[in-house]
């Protein structure tokens, strides 16, 4: 059935978790880690995923979908009771990306054990043996990838006919990527009159395919037009020559605070994060080609606050979230306008403020254009050099630059497959903070991708 007309939702300001209908033990952790006041797309979506109505939610990235459908999955199934039962997960929350998924339950996971709820994940580029035992012991809580699950309903060790809800996160990212065919497969096995609520930045064609199959007259919130930039976030475009282009980079991630640095392929991030390291910037990368463990590793590291600026590729665009990013640098100017908007959305959360920052060369101009007109942002352009006071006017702090050696590698490294494209497949051994397997360092725009290859959008992830 046709999803009816999204509406406009709006959260008045005296609104609380306990007005919506959220049970106490789960305010008064939400309270202590200042979560006291709903987002509007919890304070639309939670009365009528309380209530058991199929939701699609749509909010742009940063908007607080995460606990929107946590607190909704959780305080359902403590009403309920159920006991837990052998591979038989009572809720599955399907995201695109392993990064996502730890991100999601690290959120849930003491949410869930003040009501007595065991949670888990489930993804690819770790060994398997684990995950087998986690769903063996039972779990009423299962956030997993699609590809991984789907090898573990294939071998008989997860089964989804007791899932009580079942709820797609950034589903117009698992529709780009690719996994839409699995997670119709999965979704197909749980049972039809489970309650389903599915979140989306926007409405492709191909999330419209599943909300038509599988939602049940759903109610639509939409808090914002998917177009809509971050009211707080300041857009700047940076008209370089190729060979500043570094330089100009340098001067931004050598400032104090956090950065978010996104190239278009894996082995420019690798090769750039190597290249930064050595000239005195603390940074570590992220993208497809690095083993789980590394990936986890890094990411802590950058959260913790041991490094300051990571570089991505567009892996670290959707669903991850780190507090305090005061500046985002597409240091490759994306290829799609939503691309755009989902890496810029990794500054100015939960009203805070930011900068997004594009670096742009002469032959990038007509691009980078009609990629803002796209994105329906108004961005200020300026050329510059290396040294300019703009740089430090959009990374304010006193620059530290301590040079770093790039480590050589030990031997071999073996690299984890896509969460996706994984069956049964372990991690490799640790790899280092930076790269070391890339080809020397370059200077100019050949250090990092400063056009994509046919495919490499999607290679990149």
């Amino acid at each position: 059935m046709a999803a009816r007309r999204p509406r406009q939702t709006t959260s008045p300001d005296s609104l609380t978790f306990a007005d919506l209908g959220v049970p106490d033990a789960l305010n008064r952790l939400l309270a202590a880690v200042g979560v006291d006041r709903p987002f509007p797309i919890q304070a639309a979506t939670l009365p009528d995923a309380l209530a058991g109505r199929d939701v699609l939610g749509r909010g742009r990235t940063g908007s607080g979908k995460t606990y929107a459908f946590v607190l909704a999955v959780l305080t359902r199934l403590a009403a309920t009771a159920t006991p837990r039962r052998a591979g038989r997960p009572r809720a599955l929350i399907l995201v695109p990306t392993r990064e996502l998924a730890t991100q999601i339950d690290s959120v849930m996971a003491p949410l869930a054990q003040a009501l007595s709820l065991r949670t888990m994940t489930i993804f690819g580029g770790v060994g398997a043996r684990p995950q087998i035992a986690g769903l063996r012991a039972g779990v009423d809580v299962l956030v997993a990838c699609p590809g991984r699950l789907a090898d573990h309903v294939e071998a008989g060790n997860a089964h989804l006919d007791a899932v009580e809800i079942t709820v797609l996160d950034e589903a117009d990212h698992m529709a780009d990527l690719g996994f839409l065919p699995t997670v119709r497969r999965l979704l197909e096995q749980t049972p039809r009159g489970g309650q389903r609520l599915l979140f989306s930045a926007t409405l492709d064609a191909g999330v419209d395919v599943l909300v038509r199959r599988f939602l049940t007259d759903p109610v639509v919130h939409s808090v914002d037009s998917t177009l809509s930039p971050v009211a707080a976030m300041a857009h700047h475009v940076l008209h370089v020559h190729a060979d500043d282009r570094f330089a100009v980079l340098v001067e931004l991630t050598a400032a104090p605070g956090r950065t978010v640095v996104f190239t278009r392929t894996k082995r420019g991030a690798k090769t750039l994060a190597r290249r930064l390291v050595a000239a005195g910037v603390a940074a570590v990368e992220l993208h497809g080609n690095l083993a789980q463990t590394a990936r986890t590793r890094n990411l802590r590291a950058f959260s913790d606050g041991e490094v300051h600026t990571l570089v991505a590729t567009d892996i670290a665009a959707r669903g991850i979230h780190v507090d305090d990013v005061a500046l985002v640098v597409h240091a490759d100017p994306p290829v799609e306008h939503k691309a755009y908007l989902h890496r810029s959305g990794r500054t100015a959360r939960a009203g805070a403020a930011g900068t997004v920052v594009t670096l742009m060369t002469d032959g990038q101009v007509p691009e980078v254009r009609e990629l803002t007109r796209k994105a329906g942002i108004t961005a200020t352009t300026t050329r510059l050099r290396p040294g300019d006071a703009l740089l430090r006017e959009l990374a304010p702090g006193e620059r530290t630059l301590v040079p770093q050696p790039v480590p050589q590698p030990a031997g071999p490294r073996h690299e984890a497959q896509p969460a996706h494209g994984s069956r049964g497949r372990r991690g490799g051994k640790p790899a280092p903070t930076t790269s070391t397997r890339s080809a020397p360092a370059r200077s100019g725009a050949a250090a990092f991708s400063a056009r994509a290859r046919p495919g490499a959008r999607r290679g990149g992830r």
